[in-house]
């Protein structure tokens, strides 16, 4: 049902009892049965169910419905709308709390196992710890290595899953930079 307007049986009693469409007209719009609409019609069937405007909703127009109305073979067309969603609270910092914390080295050594591509400055800003105490687990210098043990951070929820391919795919492209510009170089000399 990729064209079906949103709740299909609402619309549809709304559409039954404010306009002068035909049964069939209804039911194509809503992917419904003929019968289901008439069913609507004489109150049988939906019952309880408010009607719900595809007008407000913007899934119809006051002309798309009159002109189906004046023809009762044209159908009735849905309003498509391409929404972008926009992720708004990227720059807002969550609190994490203390039990959390200490999760954060060994989020960072999960990071430095699985993913060594990242940058120290990379891993520091997802995971929310310093860069020097990214370098000092990287370097096994940490004040606490040994008591460390790797763990997923998108598991944990300490960032999204969006944000490490976010993070890996600009390193990949550092990366591919970095060799073009020694292969730049090689070929120079």
């Amino acid at each position: 049902m990729p064209n079906a307007p949103l709740m299909p049986m609402a619309t549809a009693v709304w559409l039954v009892e404010n306009t002068t469409l035909t049964f069939k007209q209804i039911a194509d719009f809503c992917n419904l049965h003929e019968v289901e609409v008439q069913g609507i019609a004489d109150g049988e069937v939906a019952k309880g169910i408010v009607g719900y405007n595809p007008i407000n909703s913007g899934q119809l127009t006051r002309e798309e419905i009159e002109l189906s109305s004046k023809d009762k073979n044209r159908l009735l067309k849905i309003n498509n709308y391409d929404v972008e969603i926009s992720d708004n609270n990227k720059k807002i910092k969550k609190y994490v709390p203390l039990s959390k914390r200490q999760d954060k080295p060994d989020s960072a050594l999960w990071l430095i196992k699985q993913h060594s591509i990242l940058k120290d400055s990379q891993i520091a800003r997802l995971v929310g710890v310093t860069k020097n105490s990214v370098s000092a687990i990287r370097n096994k210098s940490y004040w606490n290595f040994n008591n460390l043990n790797p763990k997923d951070p998108v598991a944990m929820g300490l960032f999204t899953q969006k944000e490490l391919a976010e993070a890996i795919e600009k390193a990949n492209r550092r990366v591919k930079r970095e060799n073009k510009e020694k292969e730049k170089l090689k070929s120079n000399l």
